[in-house]
């Protein structure tokens, strides 16, 4: 299946029943810049991991608010899953805290920035620390993630009054995802990110670069595999098992959207 927004086209791989985009770094990242910088409209960046995958395995809410999103791979239980399931990798982990301030200082022209959630002083920080590294944007701490949700509509206000260019939404998941399919809508951004850990990552400084991501792709396979925890062998099984369920089953045809239909 293939997607294209105006200059880019980006297809996108069947991973556990949910469609991924299949890009590579500068892809993403133009891709990223061209949705932000469209006069109209709105769109929503989530990113899918082991975890996420196996939420929605068992969430049917949860699933659904993703199909309504752009998902990006990352993490390396998602390379597994396309390797398994299609022959070959992604061609990039698109690792959210890596991939947002990687993007912030692609975007060349000024843009308004708007965070939202987190700690107060972990929020509080990485708005310090972007505007030391991006000093060409403008960057909009509107509140930590402690807010009443009945205050939900009150925050996005907030935003919309802040005329924000791009959002960035870091409550965890899967309640980032969800609040922002219930409270964000066109007017109040053109480019919504949901990255948990993002501003801990950014405010302590351990987001790491693009190509430092790269170069360790076959290191971070094997400690994924061998991660103690559930989240990776219940991951392989859903990927084995959906595999297989559709081992047999027919393709359906490559479909294509203009801009502005994302």
């Amino acid at each position: 299946m293939t997607f294209a927004s105006g200059n880019i086209a980006a297809s996108q791989r069947d991973i556990l029943g949910l469609p991924v985009y299949d890009l590579g770094w500068a892809q993403a990242l133009a891709f990223a810049e061209e949705i932000a910088s469209l006069p109209f409209g709105q769109s929503v960046i989530a990113f899918l991991d082991a975890r996420n995958g196996n939420r929605m395995m068992s969430d049917r809410e949860y699933r659904a608010v993703l199909e309504r999103q752009i998902v990006l791979p990352e993490g390396d239980g998602i390379d597994i899953a396309s390797k398994v399931i299609h022959g070959r990798k992604f061609p990039a982990n698109l690792s959210g805290t890596t991939f947002v301030p990687a993007l912030l200082t692609y975007l060349a022209r000024p843009m308004r920035i708007a965070l939202v959630g987190g700690e107060q002083a972990m929020l509080m920080r990485a708005a310090e620390e972007l505007r030391r590294h991006t000093p060409w944007h403008e960057i909009l701490p509107i509140t930590d993630g402690a807010f009443d949700p009945s205050q939900s509509d009150a925050v996005m206000e907030r935003v919309r009054a802040a005329k924000a260019d791009i959002l960035l939404v870091s409550m965890g998941s899967p309640a980032q995802e969800t609040w922002i399919d219930r409270h964000v809508g066109p007017g109040h951004a053109r480019l919504v990110l949901s990255v948990a850990g993002l501003f801990e990552a950014i405010a302590g400084g351990t987001y790491r670069t693009a190509a430092a991501v790269r170069a360790s792709r076959l290191a971070r396979l094997r400690r994924f595999v061998r991660q103690p925890d559930l989240a990776a062998p219940l991951f392989l099984y859903h990927v084995l098992r959906h595999r297989l369920s559709n081992a047999t089953a027919p393709r359906g045809p490559a479909r294509t959207a203009k801009a502005g239909s994302l």
